[in-house]
């Protein structure tokens, strides 16, 4: 009898072992580091938190032209800009429930991983390190850049013609590391400065401190575009020395918010292939073509309106093109008048990199 009470108490004290590891089992639980440890917010799907905020909290800047500034009116436009109301206009709708939130470049990755942000999606590039070490999760590149070197107009005419300079670039960042193997490739003696923000740096450039200021070529191409001297008093020199590719983050550990984040995304991009704009797009609502009313979130003329267990509405991407527009718009409207040309960004059908994988069953 002993050994049979002893045996149930065993069998109970298990049951309840057993009740306590599934009674909370509604969300996934995410780490700074996406490794189910106990550093970093414990919480559901982040899906789950916007989905109850009624808004997208979009980690982003304020002080980069063509990608995201604030204009004398307070209202914020950019190439990152759109695609954070891109993310809101997917999930919620409503491109305008997009909450942008400025963040200096060294508090970009510990706003993610603290839950201040939902997404980053702030001309970051796309590494090893951050991938690993981060707790960040990249998706699907918007902008393919590299690294530049932007002088004083007449003062060189190649990297090459750089020895025994200083070189700026802003700190936390991937530039600084860029500059010391170009300059060891080849054979170059640079002193690499970085500063604190873009401020500090443009102003050592103008004081003569830095003989070089290098960073992606996208964003010197719009720190020239608004340089107080003109943007004739500066020179891009030809050379790209890097692969960074920018896009969104999201936090490790979460599929389901990743793969919310990246369908919105994607969704610019397939638009662009069949030629949907935000002028046109409802003139697509009765396409021939049933993989555009299934893009559209439509029923074909044989099957049914598509949902792919992504949770986001079936009319995600009409939302997406309607309210903010295709891949090919938010270039155009952003980044081509500062003369960043397509080039590597362009759709894939043109020789570019830009690709939509199959919105289908």
């Amino acid at each position: 009898m002993k050994s049979s009470r002893k045996l149930a108490a065993l069998l109970a004290v298990l049951a309840l072992v057993a009740a306590a590891c599934t009674s909370d089992s509604d969300g996934t639980t995410t780490t700074a580091g996406g490794d189910g440890g106990s550093d970093g917010p414990a919480t559901g799907s982040v899906y789950d938190t916007v989905m109850s905020n009624d808004e997208v909290r979009c980690g982003t800047r304020d002080d980069l032209p063509g990608f995201a500034v604030v204009n004398p009116d307070g209202s914020r436009t950019g190439f990152d800009v759109e695609f954070c109301k891109v993310v809101a206009a997917a999930v919620l709708g409503d491109a305008e429930k997009a909450n942008l939130v400025d963040l200096a470049t060294p508090d970009r990755f510990t706003a993610l991983q603290s839950g201040q942000i939902d997404v980053l999606i702030r001309n970051t590039t796309w590494t090893a390190g951050r991938d690993g070490q981060e707790g960040a999760t990249f998706l699907t590149t918007t902008f393919y850049d590299g690294q530049g070197m932007m002088v004083n107009a007449g003062e060189f005419s190649s990297i090459e013609d750089m020895d025994g300079v200083v070189v700026c670039s802003a700190g936390g960042t991937t530039t600084e590391g860029n500059a010391a193997s170009e300059a060891s490739r080849l054979g170059l003696d640079w002193e690499v400065r970085s500063f604190e923000d873009v401020d500090t740096l443009q102003q050592a450039f103008q004081e003569g401190a830095c003989d070089g200021w290098t960073s992606d070529v996208s964003q010197l191409t719009g720190l020239r575009s608004a340089y107080p001297d003109g943007p004739d008093a500066l020179t891009i020199l030809p050379e790209v020395f890097s692969k960074e590719p920018l896009g969104p983050a999201v936090r490790d550990g979460d599929s389901k918010w990743a793969q919310v984040v990246d369908w919105a995304i994607i969704a610019t991009i397939q638009a662009e292939e069949w030629g949907i704009t935000s002028q046109n797009v409802d003139d697509f609502l009765d396409s021939d073509n049933p993989s555009i009313l299934v893009f559209l979130g439509q029923a074909p003329p044989e099957g049914a309106v598509l949902d792919p267990g992504l949770g986001l509405p079936t009319d995600f991407a009409y939302q997406v093109i309607k309210q903010v527009g295709n891949y090919g718009e938010i270039f155009e409207r952003n980044l081509a008048p500062l003369g960043l040309e397509r080039g590597v960004n362009a759709l894939w059908q043109d020789g570019g990199l830009q690709y939509a994988p199959p919105y289908r069953g």
